[in-house]
């Protein structure tokens, strides 16, 4: 019986209802370690405008609970966004690389190629681009505590002091996060901007300048935003967010394939290039924040989807001060705890060889790139198979369902991640 005859003959595990209690909405925030910071430099340096940065994100977070039910994350493109902050590139340009990517993403997702080229992807792999982005979460959680951006207002303060309070802050993130401690960090957070940006708030959604495209600027943008995106964008948003929700979800994540997150999420870019807002994608980091802390049905999604709307249409002609105002080890510890869970994942591999390659995939993802990682992962795992005339490499469609059911049974004994 072939993949797909047996995935269909095994009955669709029912969804959950949806939930907006207290644990759905501490998993809701757990994600804005990562949203928070690219939104706010790319708001005060960049000089996109707040409400066109949050109204594509609110869009796809409340797509996201309509089409998946479930917690899939929505995060600023990082690579794009890294970039585009260190080159100082304007809306326009960004918004050009934004409508590329909806595009690319749109065509992979429906015609089914993604889901193609998601076959030949086996569980190390995933797992190492997965320790990858555990990785980087780290990475960007200590440079918000060492080298601030100039744009949030702690830039000045000693970089020791903003660490041993991000370490505090990780530490509660980690010890306590099966009681809604992130919704009590984020509360912390919101008066700490109150009381620092004053009650004088600005009302209104900020103004919307539709960005103005040439040859140019959309050259500008495939070359130095769209390219070094796109693998991170496949490997990360597409295989591994699905791979993660099958992890947490089991079969109630059905829905959640590479081709409908390729769909989504350029879907989400084409809203977002139109308006000049900031470009978008899903992750299996923010899966892991989200399901880590709480958050299991598509309350959580629906929650950050009309908090996100209600802050673009009624603070964002302010938005950029107060954003700017947002506790930096708050945001650091809670992306911290949000990248050691998230390599977590590794915990189910088995055998010398995977865990050796998941964690060269990571290795050389995290200090030179995910593309050439994925690569040498792809070739050291089909290579060999190939040479022995087997194909039995155990890509994404056999290798993650065989391995599915045990990593279910182990979170239902307490061992699983997150």
């Amino acid at each position: 019986m072939s993949t797909a005859a047996a995935a269909a003959a095994v009955p669709a595990q029912p969804l959950p209802a949806l939930r907006l209690d207290r644990r759905e909405l501490a998993g809701a925030v757990a994600d804005i370690g990562v949203l928070v910071p690219i939104a706010t430099v790319l708001i005060v340096a960049n000089g996109l405008a707040a409400t066109a940065v949050l109204l594509p994100a609110a869009a796809l977070y409340l797509l996201v609970a309509a089409v998946y039910r479930l917690p899939v994350p929505v995060q600023p493109l990082k690579a794009f966004g890294a970039i585009a902050i260190a080159e100082g590139l304007g809306s326009d340009a960004i918004a050009a690389g934004a409508l590329l990517m909806g595009v690319i993403f749109l065509v992979l997702g429906r015609t089914g190629l993604i889901d193609l080229a998601a076959r030949v992807f086996p569980r190390p792999v995933i797992r190492g681009v997965q320790l990858t982005v555990g990785l980087l979460f780290l990475k960007i959680a200590w440079g918000l505590v060492q080298d601030p951006a100039s744009a949030f207002e702690e830039q000045g303060a000693d970089p020791l002091l903003l660490t041993i309070l991000g370490f505090l802050v990780l530490a509660l993130a980690l010890a306590l996060r099966r009681r809604m401690i992130s919704l009590v960090l984020v509360g912390i957070a919101v008066a700490a901007v109150v009381v620092r940006t004053g009650t004088a708030i600005e009302l209104g959604p900020s103004g919307i300048p539709l960005p103005s495209f040439d040859v140019a600027t959309f050259v500008t943008a495939f070359t130095v935003l769209v390219l070094p995106q796109v693998p991170l964008t496949f490997a990360n948003s597409c295989i591994a967010t699905s791979d993660a929700a099958r992890t947490y979800f089991g079969r109630a994540a059905d829905r959640v394939q590479p081709g409908r997150l390729a769909t989504s999420l350029g879907t989400a870019n084409l809203f977002a290039g139109a308006i000049g807002g900031m470009p978008l994608c899903h992750g299996a980091g923010g899966m892991t924040a989200h399901r880590a802390f709480g958050a299991r049905t598509a309350g959580a999604p629906l929650f950050m989807g009309l908090t996100l709307l209600s802050v673009a249409i009624v603070l964002g002609a302010g938005l950029a001060t107060q954003l700017a105002a947002f506790p930096l080890p708050i945001l650091a510890g809670i992306l911290g705890a949000a990248g050691i869970l998230h390599i977590g994942l590794l915990a189910d591999l088995e055998g010398t060889r995977a865990w050796a390659l998941a964690l060269l995939v990571g290795a050389v993802g995290f200090l030179s790139n995910l593309a050439v990682a994925v690569v040498i992962g792809l070739a050291l795992w089909w290579v060999p198979a190939l040479m022995r005339g087997t194909g039995q490499g155990g890509g994404y469609g056999g290798d993650q369902r065989r391995g599915m059911d045990r990593v279910v049974r182990r979170g239902r004994r307490g061992r699983g991640p997150g």
